[in-house]
């Protein structure tokens, strides 16, 4: 008999292989140019994706691509570098640097690929003028601990910066260019994902410094110059240098979650999407997807049991603790295992889809009626954990704990409830 957790891993599973790019790639190839093929791009799953293309390929290939570490995979003509993310370091600067090399040499007969993914943002990363690395740390960090957004992060982000927010795609012309996008972000638009390095930004510096100013963050005064400077704008719209400019996107969060969807059909069970898109506060989420399980066993509503809730998009995590570890999904669950403690027949799971949640070794945790039951029996106290965003090491200690190594691709959150 398969377990709720096996059903949940399997539910798992198909998400991730919806979201392989290497399948894809080769359905999507385009025109061979008369000169070079060139292949660059950055983030989580841009290894895989270079890979997927050089097989595909039929002609020499040439190029560079940047993805986190751990992440690559071995290619025999694109050179694969890695690149410390969520903070980016000086690896992802000097990659940043040779990738605008690389393209400033393109001539109108060749051919740029970009393979783009989530994680892009931090592993290209080349500092605006005036700006540091260690500005762009510093600055980094305070992001990821404020509770921005990812469109906010990467609106900052593609202002501060020397690549991203079309700047890779102008630097490039008069190259024809070609991007292939993995999409990690809530409405897939592909300027938001990876902070759009080779398409054009609608946003302006003084969006940027209202982000700043909204969560308080504190920035050198050379980033606030920058912001503030109408000289050095992210690339807009009606730039030339995106004439011709193709743009695929090969995998969605709607797609992984469909494919889980589907499955947990052909196992009897009913599938709810919630949506592919939800963003907030993690512990928050939490409470409202708690509330929509406690519906259908109690009501039957939106669906009867047995019943599976699947949502995707990106949650946030707003730091209040001291020394916690974990990332947004093991803070889901933790939040998620208080308000269903009580709630007999569930199951639930939580990934990021890349297979690292936050800056640990898992890609999230699993958890069941009985978490709540370990928990107490080893004396741990769960408020107090969440409390501190430490809900890696409430979940190591009852081991639910979920590792899958780096997925080598990236459609953020994956969630499941199962209620039976």
């Amino acid at each position: 008999m398969t377990t709720s957790r096996e059903k949940l891993l399997a539910l798992m599973d198909a998400a991730l292989k919806a979201a392989d790019p290497g399948v894809q790639i080769p359905r999507n190839l385009p025109e061979p140019p008369k000169g070079k093929t060139i292949v660059i791009g950055a983030g989580k799953a841009s290894a895989n994706m270079a890979r997927a293309f050089e097989k595909a390929w039929k002609g020499d290939v040439e190029g560079l691509v940047v993805t986190r570490y751990g992440h690559a995979v071995e290619c025999d003509q694109i050179e694969i570098v890695e690149a410390s993310h969520p903070v980016p370091d000086a690896a992802g600067e000097k990659a940043a640097k040779r990738i605008l090399d690389i393209v400033s040499d393109a001539g109108p007969d060749d051919l740029v690929v970009c393979m783009i993914s989530g994680g892009g943002s931090a592993l290209l990363a080349l500092p605006g003028p005036g700006l540091t690395l260690e500005d762009k740390q510093a600055i980094s960090k305070a992001l990821l601990r404020s509770g921005a957004t990812i469109s906010e992060m990467n609106c900052v982000r593609k202002h501060l910066s020397a690549i991203k927010g079309g700047r890779l795609a102008k630097a490039s012309a008069p190259a024809r260019m070609v991007t292939y996008l993995v999409s990690d972000v809530p409405g897939d638009d592909p300027a938001i994902i990876a902070s759009g390095p080779t398409v054009s930004d609608p946003t302006t510096g003084q969006d940027a410094l209202d982000i700043i100013r909204h969560y308080q963050i504190d920035i050198p005064q050379a980033a606030k110059d920058l912001l503030q400077s109408a000289e050095d704008e992210t690339i807009k719209p009606d730039d030339p240098c995106f004439d011709g400019h193709e743009t695929i996107m090969l995998a969605r969060p709607q797609d992984s979650l469909e494919a889980a969807a589907s499955v947990a059909r052909d196992m009897g069970l009913n599938a709810v999407i919630l949506g592919d898109a939800i963003e907030g506060e993690a512990r928050e989420v939490a409470i409202v997807h708690a509330g929509i399980a406690h519906q259908v066993a109690n009501h039957s509503q939106p669906a009867a049991k047995p019943c599976v809730l699947l949502s995707g998009g990106e949650t946030t995590v707003t730091v209040r603790g001291k020394g916690g570890r974990g990332g947004r999904n093991s803070e889901f669950l933790l939040s998620l295992l208080l308000q269903l403690r009580d709630q007999p027949g569930f199951t639930a799971l939580a990934i990021d889809t890349d297979g690292i949640d936050g800056s640990e070794d898992n890609a999230g945790a699993i958890i069941d009626a009985k978490s709540w039951q370990n928990a107490q029996k080893a004396g741990i106290d769960l408020r107090e954990y969440l409390a501190n965003n430490d809900a890696y090491s409430a979940f190591a200690k009852i081991d639910d704990l979920l590792v899958t190594g780096p997925t080598l691709t990236n459609v953020n959150d994956f969630r499941a409830i199962l209620i039976e």
